[in-house]
Parts: structure tokens; sequence; C-alpha cells
């Protein structure tokens, strides 16, 4: 699933990769509001508190939007230079390189957690969340050319519905009933990845009241396995042309 890009991609390789991370995203996101009432990969709405806590004088909760919008773009920022050296060195599986980051990274969100919870802080732990879902989701875009997102769900609840709109435009005859497979298509690919952030959420709270960090673990873990596949792609050697 994090090997072939772009247009080499088809339409269930996108669906099996956005449903699966939307599920990882689902999760994290809703631990960290779970934790401390601040969504990680929200940017629209940090970006509306922030403006709203400059607007009051409110200081310390500009800072912490602010905080919350930087760590998205670094991590996003950092995923784009390793996939760039990656793509400059002709690694075809390079962008699993940086969901095995998002792993490790998690692994320690969760040691911090588990050991170090009032060193640790909730607000470094949702910071550090969002450094993760920015990563996450400059993976996807770049690997997909953008048509698939893993946290920005008000872009994907937009596209289902211009979908459907598009869908009863054609049952009423006003467009060519030819275009409806493709409005099927995208309606099949944003519907299930909603539905896995969903599904992610309530599945995150859940197991972190159960079993608290070892639920982080766990989607680490998950993250491992699928990263696995395109990392050893990554370091197979390239086949040699016959003469």
């Amino acid at each position: 699933m994090l090997v072939r890009q772009g247009d080499a991609r088809n339409l269930q390789a996108d669906r099996n990769l956005a449903c699966t991370l939307a599920l990882v995203a689902g999760a994290l996101n809703t631990v960290g509001f779970y934790k401390i009432g601040i969504y990680s990969s929200h940017m629209t709405g940090a970006v509306s508190t922030l403006a709203d806590r400059l607007a009051l004088g409110d200081w310390t909760g500009a800072m912490i939007c602010l905080g919350l919008v930087a760590s998205f773009v670094a991590g996003a920022a950092a995923s784009t230079l390793l996939a760039n050296e990656g793509q400059r060195r002709g690694l075809a599986g390079i962008h699993a390189l940086s969901i095995m980051a998002e792993a490790v990274l998690l692994c320690g969100l969760a040691a911090a957690d588990a050991w170090a919870p009032q060193l640790w802080g909730g607000l470094g732990f949702v910071l550090g969340m969002s450094a993760l879902m920015g990563l996450q989701n400059a993976v996807v875009t770049r690997i997909s050319n953008a048509r698939i997102r893993t946290t920005h769900v008000t872009g994907m609840v937009t596209d289902i519905g211009i979908e459907l709109g598009n869908l009863l435009d054609i049952a009423l005859r006003r467009r060519r009933r030819a275009e409806a497979a493709v409005n099927l298509e995208k309606l099949g690919l944003h519907l299930p990845t909603v539905l896995a952030f969903l599904l992610g959420g309530l599945l995150g709270v859940f197991a972190y009241r159960e079993i608290g960090a070892g639920m982080l673990l766990a989607v680490a873990l998950g993250l491992a396995g699928l990263a696995l596949p395109g990392i050893l792609a990554t370091r197979r050697p390239a086949p040699r042309r016959e003469a």
C-alpha cells in the first residue's frame, strides 16, 4: 500500500490505505481529546480558536493553538523532507519509512504516557500527536497525488456532498449517466474513509480507557506492520536490465 505512488495506484490501493490510516487517525485524535480536551489534527478549529484567543487577549490559549498548528506543520515538513530525499535516491518505498517513523515516535509517546505522565503532561501529549498527524497526512497526500486524506474530515464530507449532488443531477437527467461511474468511485473512496475515522475514534477511546498507553503501543505496532512491506521493497535491489 505504500510503494506505488500517484497514477500508478488503483482505487482499491487508495481505499485500503485511506481506511487503514483514517482508523489510526480517528483513534489518536479522540484519545487526545479524551485526555486533555483538544483535538490533535483539527487545524481548522485550532486556527479559528487562535484567532478567538488573540482577539480576547488570551495569550496562553493562543500559544497553545499556535503550538498545535506548528507541530502539525513540522510533522508534514519532516515527512516531505524524507520523501524528497528518498525520491532523489530512487527509493520506491520511501513513504513507508515515514509511517515507520510515526510508529517509532508513537512508541515514545506511549512510553512517556505510561512512565512519566506527570512530567510529560497532557499538552505535550497532544502536541506530539499533532506532529504525528501532520506526518501521516503528508504521506497519504503525496502518495495519492492528493486524492485521499486521513485527518481532513471536513474536506472528505464536502466531497461526499458534491458526489451525492452530482448523482442526484444525473438521476434528474441533467447530466450524462456515463459520469455516474466516476461519481460513485469517488463516493466509494471518501465515505468508507470517514466511517473508518469514526470507528477509529470509538475504538480509540474505549481501548485507551481500558489499557491506557497499551492502546498507543498497539497502534504503533499496527503502523509498523503496515510500513514493513514497503521498507523491504525499498531495500530490494532494482532488477537488472537484460543486454
